[in-house]
């Protein structure tokens, strides 16, 4: 494997696939991510049959139903959609994470003009078709829409995400045993302070007798809720609590000038002065230079590569 695989709608890598017979190429995918994800390409209007160019389309709710109808006239490509959506969902399993292209009828993950059957708009917070059938059928996956992968911290969130679901989805392929669900929270579990500190504890307990229940149970708890726990937004002071807890590892093995210039940048961070990678940089220094041996396995330090650049803008 290449690259972690990532699902995309393929107008996002320049494909002339949009209704128009144009594209929505994303530089930061093609550019940046794709140094480290292998896209899989997706257009579910086409698999659907619809072609290019094609008439635009948009949801029209017929009571508890909502379809896919031609914006001018009435015709009703639902049956072709769904017939898509059947085919290519099973096909997606191994997907680590999903980019999709908002405010498509088919792709968009959220704000999506609902219609009435007269073709008015009826409401504003409806899901692309093919967007909501992947999240219910894959709920642990990350999914972003491009548009909000320029606000940092959305982008730095899915990123990391994508990443921890790529180990957990190794660890299972590799045959999950109770040895590796520690490891892999051993790994993880200051990224999971750092999210939910209470989840942190909720799961800490869950693990600590593994025979309590059959561990195929354990594991999906486990999972369902750091996953969950993952897509909360870290604040300053999250951030500023777990390098604290870091440091404590680090700091009897650390000259006296070392360790004041650590909390002094710690508390800089916390202030909004500096962006996260000037600590988490001094951190992962003073750990090469004085190692200790459980913070060398913290995915918290390094929790994908560190040329993406993405903490220097959180």
């Amino acid at each position: 494997m290449s690259g972690i695989p990532v699902g995309i709608s393929a107008c996002l890598l320049g494909k002339e696939v949009r209704h128009d017979g144009g594209h929505k190429h994303s530089r930061f995918c093609t550019k940046v991510l794709s140094h480290h994800f292998d896209f899989q390409p997706v257009c579910p209007e086409l698999e659907a049959g619809l072609g290019v160019p094609r008439p635009a389309i948009h949801i029209r709710r017929f009571g508890d139903d909502l379809k896919l109808i031609e914006s001018k006239g009435d015709t009703d490509h639902t049956p072709a959609m769904q017939a898509a959506i059947d085919r290519l969902l099973p096909e997606l399993s191994q997907l680590r994470g999903y980019i999709l292209m908002a405010k498509s009828p088919s792709c968009g993950m959220e704000r999506i003009k609902i219609h009435s059957e007269q073709g008015q708009v009826q409401d504003r917070d409806g899901r692309g078709l093919f967007a909501a059938a992947l999240m219910k059928r894959y709920p642990l996956m990350p999914v972003e829409e491009e548009g909000r992968l320029n606000d940092p911290l959305l982008r730095e969130n899915f990123i990391e995400r994508v990443f921890v679901y790529d180990d957990w989805l190794r660890l299972e392929a590799e045959g999950l045993d109770r040895q590796g669900l520690i490891a892999f929270h051993t790994r993880h579990k200051f990224q999971l302070m750092a999210h939910c500190e209470k989840t942190y504890r909720e799961l800490g307990r869950l693990l600590a007798d593994l025979k309590a229940a059959p561990l195929s149970q354990i594991a999906e708890r486990y999972i369902q809720d750091l996953m969950a726990a993952m897509t909360k937004r870290i604040s300053r002071g999250s951030h500023m609590n777990v390098m604290q807890h870091l440091l404590g590892y680090l700091s009897e093995r650390l000259p006296q000038a070392d360790r004041t210039t650590l909390v002094e940048q710690i508390e800089a961070y916390h202030r909004g002065e500096v962006p996260l990678v000037v600590p988490m940089t001094l951190l992962k220094m003073a750990q090469r230079r004085e190692p200790v041996d459980y913070l060398a396995v913290q995915d918290y330090l390094t929790p994908y590569p560190d040329e993406l650049g993405l903490r220097n803008s959180v």
